[in-house]
């Protein structure tokens, strides 16, 4: 299979997260940075979740995935250890053209979840097409030494003078060659190369 990648926009839309334990806290976490709506679907919270639940990050449905909870929803990770539970929750949100990761079963998902690395502002995302997330973890930790918080630093800063420069610098062409030596020079400054 090949994937489309792409980032999604997640404020304020309704989410679902099947399951109670610590990979449904970690998917539940990741949607909850990115400003989604998440309810989260278990007869119990692990530790987690349970946090989450307290500070009102997440709200909670206490019960067995049901084919109603998928009302609403533009989103569903299915995170459960139960594989009949997982197929359900795939077949039905897929039927209604909703978007499902089922944790670790491709197979069963309408989209993957990539290895990220977030330094501020810059997200890169590392996909292996679910066929190897160790791989996926190996190249991601390799991008974490190589790029570290001083990029999401140079990002911001690029961010504030963006708009100046916008306004400043007529021709699309001449911006373009401006930013390109500006970040040449902080390289240069840093004794990075250009690959």
């Amino acid at each position: 299979m090949v994937y489309y990648p792409i980032f999604l926009e997640l404020k304020s839309r309704p989410c679902l997260v099947i399951g109670g334990g610590e990979i449904a806290y970690q998917k539940a976490k990741a949607l909850v940075t990115c400003g989604a709506l998440v309810c989260v679907v278990s007869p119990t919270l692990g530790a987690g979740l349970k946090r989450l639940l307290k500070i009102r990050k997440i709200s909670w449905e206490r019960h067995l995935f049901k084919p109603g909870d998928l009302r609403g929803r533009q989103l569903v990770v299915a995170a459960t250890n139960q594989q009949p539970v997982n197929q359900r929750a795939s077949r039905l949100a897929q039927r209604d053209g909703i978007w499902i990761n089922v944790v670790d079963q491709p197979e069963l998902c309408s989209f993957i979840v990539p290895s990220v690395v977030r330094r501020g502002k810059l997200v890169m995302a590392i996909s292996t097409g679910g066929i190897s997330p160790a791989l996926a973890k190996w190249i991601r930790k390799d991008l974490q030494g190589r790029y570290t918080a001083e990029f999401g630093k140079l990002l911001q800063g690029m961010a504030q003078v963006r708009g100046q420069i916008k306004r400043k610098v007529p021709g699309f062409k001449r911006r373009k060659q401006l930013f390109e030596k500006a970040l040449q020079a902080y390289f240069q400054a840093l004794g990075i190369r250009e690959s």
